[in-house]
């Protein structure tokens, strides 16, 4: 008896959403290169590179449709949409070190500043690699099994370093609301700190899904119909890169010269001299 073959998919991917979600990625990343741009907020630059990993793996998803047993498509397709989140996660990291300096708030972080991004970004990088390796060994039948457990520790390792970035962002929201600085009290910072939230939230929410999901493994309910790959990771990574359109870190912490110049993780206060005054002035 002839042995099975072994199918890449559980189903027969939807050129037609795939097409859908492409266009949708690359109108948010565009206008995202555009702002990043023009507020002059590099440090969104990761966020950037993930929504150029969303929309090139839903046309690879596109094509994938017409050439389901394409191993590589599958593997682009895989690890594309897989690893965007780690990216996004790595902007909003950056984003609350900067809201931190830019509202001179330093002392009321529960990790000190220079050493807060970096931290969560090396955990970021760390969930990366590992749900690299992960998805790169998922494609073949003989090593799926390994492949699933190396993604699912990343996904754990990115969950765990988020649910910690969260409690910090809310201890020192709670700790700025109640000893307002100079610049918080005229610079609407509770706007971002709350868009952050939001982010955050969706991006925990998929890899909670994702972890399902490859848990469940290929019999799973998870894995046998797309619908849920659009619905807990395609929306939620969209609504991702929406809401950081609608609220631009870049309009607050961007353009500030003297916030750009703190970034250099100095201790130095005499980098942090006129920063008070240029706040004020901004808000009024």
């Amino acid at each position: 008896m002839a042995e099975k073959k072994f199918e890449l998919y559980e189903y027969k991917p939807s050129k037609v959403a795939a097409l859908i979600f492409v266009g949708l990625f690359l109108i948010t990343t565009f206008i995202h290169v555009f702002q990043a741009y023009k507020k002059k907020a590099l440090f969104l630059t990761p966020l950037i590179i993930g929504g150029f990993f969303e929309w090139i793996g839903y046309i690879s998803r596109t094509v994938s449709s017409n050439n389901p047993t394409s191993l590589g498509l599958y593997i682009m397709q895989t690890l594309l949409l897989l690893l965007a989140p780690a990216l996004f996660a790595a902007s909003v990291y950056m984003v609350l070190g900067r809201l931190i300096t830019f509202t001179r708030a330093e002392s009321l972080s529960p990790i000190r500043t220079n050493w807060l991004t970096k931290i969560f970004v090396f955990g970021d990088v760390l969930s990366f690699l590992i749900q690299s390796g992960g998805g790169s060994l998922m494609s073949k039948a003989s090593s799926q099994n390994l492949g699933k457990t190396i993604v699912i520790i990343g996904l754990v390792l990115q969950i765990l370093f988020f649910g910690v970035f969260m409690v910090t962002s809310a201890i020192f929201h709670q700790r700025l609301a109640v000893n307002p600085t100079v610049v918080s009290r005229t610079a609407p910072w509770q706007k971002y700190m709350f868009a952050l939230y939001a982010v955050s939230g969706l991006i925990l929410v998929r890899s909670i899904f994702r972890i399902a999901e490859f848990a469940g493994g290929r019999g799973g309910a998870l894995m046998k119909s797309e619908v849920y790959l659009y619905i807990f990771d395609a929306v939620l990574m969209l609504l991702v890169m929406v809401i950081l359109n609608l609220i631009h870190p870049g309009d607050i912490i961007g353009r500030n010269k003297d916030v750009a110049d703190s970034m250099q993780l100095s201790d130095s206060s005499a980098d942090l001299g006129s920063a008070p005054d240029a706040g004020q002035r901004r808000w009024k």
